[in-house]
């Protein structure tokens, strides 16, 4: 029998999607390799296999004009995110890096009525504001030894950098939302991941190539699994869900992130985390309710 209500099937897609991209916490903190050449190692292996997968599926890449400056965008506002989210996980650590990202859902629900003129739901703001209260037991109390140092210490400067660039992920995919209906989603990502290796390839030459051969079996990873895979598919839910929902729904990618950091690194969540973290699964658990209704 058909299953008239595709919701389920989409929404185990969006999941699966989080809980591969979820792996670049522990593998952002476990490559030793200089950020921005484990980011540009990571969209040139990226871009290659997706690059072959169109040419197999016979998924075309070719576009339209007006359409070249908008994705062209995304992917320098995907470099950049990336850069930013790295650098957060090298200052703090897994949970610390990917839950500060994860305020990018109240972004989202404030910048997609005003830039996608759809309507203003207040439900999507008061879930994004209980994500962003998963965040608030992230930050170091300015009253503790850990935050006496104010700004200048290293976790609370990795929120900030995660909040930055959660702002640049939320319009990154706020601009995709507009082009998803016309363009295979593995066909965005390659062009993303080939503006991506273009910007950051000077970085290749400053760095030991026998130092990379080492990692080159987390980088695989992380652009294939991680990226290649996981952000196509993450892509491909972006017909289905409005741009919020997916934000909302995606906050479970830090709950993954930090079970496979616990796992992985040994990385043992504290009190504060586990109760930020549930903040963020009730909010996901509503949305993915209320969306199936």
């Amino acid at each position: 029998m058909k299953n008239k209500n595709p919701h389920i099937p989409h929404l185990l897609e969006l999941n699966l999607a989080m809980l591969f991209i979820s792996t670049s916490g522990a593998l952002g903190r476990y490559i030793e390799l200089p950020v921005p050449v484990t980011i540009v190692a990571r969209a040139i292996l990226a871009f290659v296999a997706l690059f072959f997968y169109c040419k197999w599926k016979g998924i075309s890449l070719r576009m339209e004009k007006k359409d070249i400056l908008p994705i062209g965008l995304t992917g320098l506002l995907m470099g950049v995110h990336w850069l930013t989210y790295f650098y957060a996980l090298k200052m703090s650590n897994v949970a610390i890096g990917m839950l500060s990202l994860f305020t990018y859902p109240v972004i989202t629900s404030f910048l997609e009525p005003l830039l996608l003129k759809t309507k203003f739901q207040k439900t999507h703001l008061l879930l994004g504001v209980l994500v962003l209260c998963g965040i608030y037991f992230l930050v170091p109390d300015f009253d503790s030894p850990a935050g006496r140092a104010g700004i200048d210490n290293s976790y609370t400067l990795a929120v900030g950098v995660g909040v930055l660039s959660a702002l640049l992920y939320a319009l990154r995919n706020l601009i995709l939302k507009t082009k998803v209906g016309n363009y295979d989603g593995s066909m965005l990502m390659c062009y993303q991941m080939g503006v991506v290796a273009i910007l950051l390839m000077p970085a290749l030459f400053q760095t030991n190539i026998e130092a990379m051969g080492s990692q080159l079996p987390s980088i695989l990873i992380l652009a294939i699994l991680t990226t290649a895979i996981g952000h196509t598919l993450f892509l491909k839910t972006f017909k289905h869900f409005s741009i919020t929902t997916a934000s909302i729904i995606s906050s479970v990618q830090p709950i993954y992130g930090i079970l496979i950091g616990w796992l992985f690194l040994a990385e043992l969540p504290s009190a504060a985390t586990i109760i930020g973290g549930i903040l963020i699964l009730s909010a996901v658990v509503v949305e993915s309710v209320r969306t199936y209704r």
